[in-house]
């Protein structure tokens, strides 16, 4: 048996889930860039779930469409986030006009976990351009990232770029 390769789920859909704030940076990588709108975010307070639907960056792609020389692409996404128990935001619209960019997914714990338990009580942070926020607090931290469409073309033909 050998080891998976990063390049094994290149054209599969994603579906991964995080429990603990190591995991949850890997899914920060993946939804970096994504687009939504104020439309797309949805709070079920009975249910406890926090829900985005975004156009999600491929970064898992990106290095190979760079190197072959064809298009960049984007894929539509749900991040849902399980047991949330209250959300707070600064600086954001839910108006379905306003674009929203995703910049980075954080988690914050009240504790410190045990070793091999998954993370508690805490908070997470959604980070956008532009100075806004959202904050979820979570009785435990179990985040899903899931596509649900297939790839297509990034509108832009570009990857997203960062100035420091």
């Amino acid at each position: 048996m050998t080891d998976a390769r990063f390049e094994d789920g290149a054209e599969a859909p994603l579906r991964l889930l995080a429990r603990d704030a190591e995991d949850l940076r890997v899914l920060s990588a993946l939804v970096q860039d994504a687009v939504l709108t104020g439309a797309d975010l949805s709070y079920s307070k009975s249910r406890r779930r926090f829900s985005l639907l975004l156009n999600r960056f491929r970064w898992e792609d990106e290095s190979r469409a760079r190197a072959s020389g064809r298009r960049f692409e984007r894929v539509r996404s749900v991040l849902d986030f399980s047991d949330v128990t209250a959300v707070g935001h600064q600086g954001l619209s839910r108006d379905k006009d306003t674009v929203l960019s995703l910049l980075s997914v954080d988690y914050a714990a009240d504790a410190a976990p045990e070793d091999g338990a998954p993370a508690g009580p805490g908070r997470v942070v959604l980070t956008f351009a532009g100075d806004g926020a959202l904050q979820l607090t979570v009785e435990c931290l179990e985040v899903e990232l899931s596509d649900v469409t297939r790839p297509y073309a990034a509108p832009s033909h570009h990857a997203p770029t960062h100035s420091d």
